[in-house]
């Protein structure tokens, strides 16, 4: 079984910073119930206030794709939609080889 870690960035306004948390604390709870959720972290930059980050490793790029598509991630997205300051943005990561 190889592993999908995963980044993804989520810009919010000043305003908007309780709502994008609360949001964000919703999400993490109902993600690490899934099947294929190794893990799933939530971060706030301490250099950019309000920049909030996952950390999150799936089992596949399935257990991703059906993440996507839970009503739990659908609810998130519409709850911070008018608290963002631009994009989200999904970075599915490969290893780099040293050496």
């Amino acid at each position: 079984m190889s592993e999908l870690p995963v980044v993804a960035t989520i810009p919010a306004t000043a305003e908007g910073t309780e709502t994008v948390r609360s949001a964000l604390e919703t999400l993490v709870d109902a993600s690490r119930q899934e099947e294929g959720c190794i893990s799933y972290d939530v971060y706030e930059s301490a250099s950019a206030p309000g920049m909030f980050v996952t950390v999150e490793r799936w089992t596949g790029q399935d257990a991703m794709d059906a993440h996507m598509s839970t009503p739990h991630v659908a609810a998130a997205i519409a709850a911070v939609g008018g608290a963002l300051s631009g994009d989200i943005a999904i970075h599915p990561l490969v290893p780099v080889k040293v050496g």
